[in-house]
């Protein structure tokens, strides 16, 4: 009956091993059909050479299945209370990318360094705050969720203009409007992070990028004014 976005949130998890951001069962897209209100979403520790698209599971907002014969993702809850709590978010991804990981193992924000970062996204990308021995003990997936929601709403951040996070100690989280930008994020988000990493290797004290620098080209590329490219870029 959902054949098509299956089809393209299998399509979206798959080129996650194209762009190099996952290996063996690590990570997962969604998709959530606001129009039809379900959520097509990467099964459970499945192998992405072995998926098809009958493998994708369909849910509603409150995570029951509709269609599908496999348990979805594991991280079902977190991307399930991301989009109850963000309107314009379309579609959600989790990697274990290696250089976005390294900074959420840290504990550790990724500046804007420089105009590559700036293109995408706008500001620092946020690492969230520890989750409690009981938020981990409790509903942990949900609690993830939450300590998600908690970053952009606390720091007054639009999800959209910078749409990753990083979860402390865990890894990456993209977003996006659809469901390839949410995936074209996490690798934006990977090759900003090993830049950040490298900068940081050369000279550890680097500061951001100037206020103005950065503004300059996240709005050229995104936003009414923009210019850049011959059509919209955002994701």
């Amino acid at each position: 009956m959902y054949e098509k976005i299956k089809a393209e949130v299998l399509a979206a998890n798959l080129k996650l091993v194209d762009y190099g951001l996952v290996i063996f069962t690590w990570g997962n897209v969604s998709f959530y059909d606001r129009q039809a209100k379900v959520i097509a979403i990467k099964p459970s520790g499945v192998e992405y050479a072995a998926m098809q698209a009958s493998d994708i599971v369909i849910v509603d907002l409150a995570g029951q299945v509709i269609e599908g014969e496999l348990k979805p993702s594991s991280d079902l809850d977190t991307h399930l209370e991301i989009y109850r709590n963000f309107p314009k978010v379309n579609a959600v991804c989790h990697t274990h990318s290696k250089y976005a990981t390294s900074f959420a193992q840290a504990n550790r924000d990724i500046e804007c360094l420089g105009t590559t970062h700036a293109d995408y996204f706008f500001g620092p990308i946020k690492c969230t705050r520890k989750l409690t021995n009981v938020e981990i003990a409790g509903q942990y997936e949900l609690n993830t969720g939450k300590v998600i929601t908690e970053t952009f709403q606390g720091n007054q951040l639009d999800i959209i203009s910078c749409p990753a996070v990083l979860v402390a100690n865990h890894g990456p989280f993209t977003v996006g409007t659809t469901v390839g930008g949410c995936v074209d994020n996490a690798k934006y988000l990977e090759e900003v992070a090993e830049m950040a990493i490298n900068t940081y290797a050369i000279h550890p004290q680097a500061s951001p990028a100037p206020t103005s620098l950065q503004d300059k080209h996240y709005y050229r590329k995104h936003g009414e004014g923009a210019y850049y490219g011959q059509g919209t870029t955002q994701g």
